[in-house]
């Protein structure tokens, strides 16, 4: 059987496994985050603290995965990821309440990311080493997907999440330095890119002492930066980011669902054009560069 198959359906069952555990950690830090509230005095939905709190009374070593609706603990086979929500049309085995979408698309999601990364994957993967680069640059990418998930939803970008990500995106700046032929260029490189993206969304933040983007976002910039590594992909991200979030908003406010007092989570626009920049980036950057060069000769600069 050839080689590069296994590998796509390897990253396909992987992928769908990773994104069933990025969907079942959605909820269990979203349960956690309701009772952390409750416990300061602050606001909390109610009947949503009410329908998550079984997740937070077991520990890991018998913490198990039920129904959020009826509270039933679920067999293995009601956990195997997307065929399970297939067979049983979306539903709940015991008592027949609708699921959702939430959990499959997450799933197909982390999947597709999976197939993605390797089929554009802008490095080389001849060696060990290229292969752990491989390898932490998909755990970065569950990581990320929680994000998206948990900030679309609800508005957050989650600590527990963002600074193992911060942790694991310090790894892959290492070895794509390591792997680098010129090691002390990308080291500055990086330093640049860590002063831009945080940096830029820090200034905003005390500009607009925290109107227009939240703290967190510096905190998730911080990882982005480590994943880009170059200065010129961490300002690559930054066009990217507001050019996704303008795509999303503007047909939104012209449709009238969208208005200038709606909380936009800006953290998923980061993440996706982080991904874009890692996977296509050096490419865009070459292609702009080309682009600049042909202009200046047709105007003779």
């Amino acid at each position: 059987m050839d080689t590069t198959f296994l590998i796509y359906l390897t990253l396909i069952l992987v992928g769908l496994a990773m994104g069933s555990f990025a969907g079942a950690m959605v909820w269990r830090l979203r349960a956690r985050q309701l009772k952390e509230d409750k416990a300061e005095g602050e606001d909390y939905d109610k009947k949503e603290y009410k329908r998550l709190l079984p997740l937070t009374q077991n520990n890991l070593q018998n913490d198990r995965s039920r129904c959020l609706t009826c509270k039933h603990p679920l067999a293995w086979y009601d956990l195997i990821p997307l065929v399970s929500w297939v067979t049983s049309r979306g539903k709940c085995r015991y008592c027949g309440g609708f699921i959702g979408w939430f959990e499959p698309v997450i799933e197909i999601a982390t999947a597709l990311l999976f197939v993605i990364s390797f089929a554009f994957w802008p490095f080389l993967l001849n060696t060990a080493l290229d292969w752990t680069q491989f390898i932490v640059w998909l755990v970065v990418c569950v990581m990320m997907v929680i994000l998206i998930a948990y900030d679309s939803r609800w508005y957050i970008l989650p600590n527990r999440v963002v600074f193992p990500l911060i942790g694991a995106s310090a790894i892959w700046s290492l070895l794509v330095i390591v792997n680098s032929a010129l090691p002390t260029d990308m080291l500055f490189s990086l330093a640049g890119s860590i002063v831009l993206l945080p940096g830029v969304y820090y200034l905003l933040w005390l500009v607009s002492k925290g109107a227009w983007i939240g703290f967190g976002d510096i905190k998730l910039n911080i990882a982005l930066a480590l994943l880009v590594v170059e200065w010129q992909l961490a300002f690559l991200v930054l066009l990217l980011a507001n050019l996704i979030g303008c795509l999303v908003v503007i047909p939104g406010m012209l449709a009238g669902k969208i208005t200038r007092k709606t909380h936009i989570p800006f953290g998923p626009f980061l993440i996706f054009a982080t991904i874009i920049a890692v996977l296509f980036g050096s490419e865009v950057v070459a292609w702009y560069m080309q682009m600049t060069l042909q202009i200046s000769v047709w105007f003779g600069l």
